[in-house]
């Protein structure tokens, strides 16, 4: 990825959203007392859109909030004793935390204490990439240790040493993946290696945190090439041993599909290539995935055989084309995927009126109707009144016998 280098942040759509003004003079950015931090300002350097913003400043929560509510600005404190509070300035929501370093961390959690230190609040963060800061007044970036040139160079690396990093929060591991994924082009050796020897501390997190950081990975930009590096380093050995080179591959076949059906890619769906039939139950409920998903990975994992516009009308749109992609169909999935699912243009009601009586005998007969009709490719209205009145004589025949 091309990355600009210059002394301030070039402009981009988000800064001009309403409200950022109010909110920069609220908290005193033009004496230096906010800047914005991470995401927003790496992604504006790489040129990617940006959707979340977040303001770190020198002022205290309970500042925070009282300068926000003279202002006018909505104060919510989502997080005020991690002193953070978000800000909701003309329909604009902005995440404002206080500098901070840590006091204590057990690789889940941190205990931590407020600062003026800008730079003792970047050393705590977790990649370079993440420690950049520009001036809220002025757009002026803030580098602390080399973020810019790891952005250049696509090297994700950790700030200071990366085995303490990991041990601060074990989570990081997964995150330094991603982040490769996303938008490295090498990782840096010592994080690399630092990820390999501490990869067991992954048991230690919660499998909703891993759930999160994976399905993250799955659509960035290299996640099959960051994955086999994972399944080749057993990174993913203590907590999914069920990610392994044969699941990659199939990955793989799934990435070629999407791209060549021209539909983006999903998370959940690519979850799915991932497993198998006999794994799939066990791994989603590992990973508390809620049900909607555990049963879309079911259904994505089934046959992909038949007419494929039946398939879509039986399972739904979503459904056959996570099969017919996972199936390697890509046409068949674009088919699918830009087709109307048509309803039947019949009720039990008007098999009554042919005949049948009310119960299970027009139940039995809608669902053949239905059967010709898919099979027949979805005839109108007139075709379908036919095959009805077909059923219904054999019904009627059936039942006098």
């Amino acid at each position: 990825m091309a990355v600009t280098e210059p002394d301030t942040l070039p402009a981009a759509e988000w800064m001009t959203r309403p409200g950022l003004d109010r909110l920069a003079a609220a908290l005193g950015a033009g004496e230096g007392c906010a800047r914005y931090v991470g995401g927003a300002v790496r992604d504006t350097l790489l040129g990617l859109p940006v959707s979340d913003i977040d303001v770190a400043t020198i002022h205290p929560p309970r500042e925070v909030v009282a300068r926000l509510q003279a202002a006018g600005i909505r104060a919510v404190p989502t997080g005020i004793a991690h002193g953070t509070i978000t800000a909701v300035a003309d329909g604009t929501v902005v995440e404002v935390t206080t500098l901070r370093h840590d006091v204590t961390t057990d690789g889940r959690h941190a205990e931590v204490a407020f600062t003026d230190d800008w730079q003792a609040d970047a050393a705590r963060r977790d990649f370079t990439m993440n420690a950049l800061y520009a001036g809220m007044h002025d757009h002026r970036l803030h580098d602390y240790f080399g973020g810019v040139a790891d952005l250049r160079a696509g090297r994700v690396r950790f700030i200071g040493d990366p085995l303490r990093r990991i041990a601060e929060d074990h989570l990081r591991i997964l995150r330094f993946f991603r982040f490769l994924a996303r938008f490295g082009d090498m990782p840096d050796p010592a994080g690399l290696e630092a990820c390999i020897a501490r990869a067991n501390d992954l048991m230690a997190l919660s499998r909703e945190r891993i759930a999160d950081e994976l399905l993250k990975l799955l659509v960035a930009r290299d996640a099959v090439g960051v994955l086999r590096l994972m399944t080749a380093q057993a990174i993913w050995l203590p907590v999914l041993p069920e990610i392994g080179p044969a699941a990659v591959d199939r990955l793989a076949v799934l990435v070629t599909a999407e791209r060549a059906a021209g539909i983006p890619p999903d998370p959940v769906r690519r979850l799915a290539a991932l497993l198998d039939a006999g794994n799939a139950e066990g791994v989603t409920a590992r990973l508390k995935l809620s049900n909607l998903q555990r049963r879309r990975v079911a259904t994505a994992l089934g046959a992909a055989t038949g007419n494929p516009l039946a398939l879509g009308y039986r399972l739904g749109i979503e459904g056959a084309v996570d099969r017919l992609l996972l199936a390697g169909d890509p046409d068949a999935a674009a088919q699918v995927a830009a087709w109307q699912r048509p309803s039947l243009p019949l009720s039990g009601g008007a098999l009554v009126e042919r005949g049948l009586a009310r119960g299970p005998d027009v139940a039995r007969a809608l669902r053949e109707v239905e059967d010709r009709w898919i099979a027949e490719g979805f005839p109108d209205a007139a075709r379908t009144a036919a095959i009805a009145d077909a059923v219904v004589v054999q019904a009627l025949r059936s039942s006098s016998n």
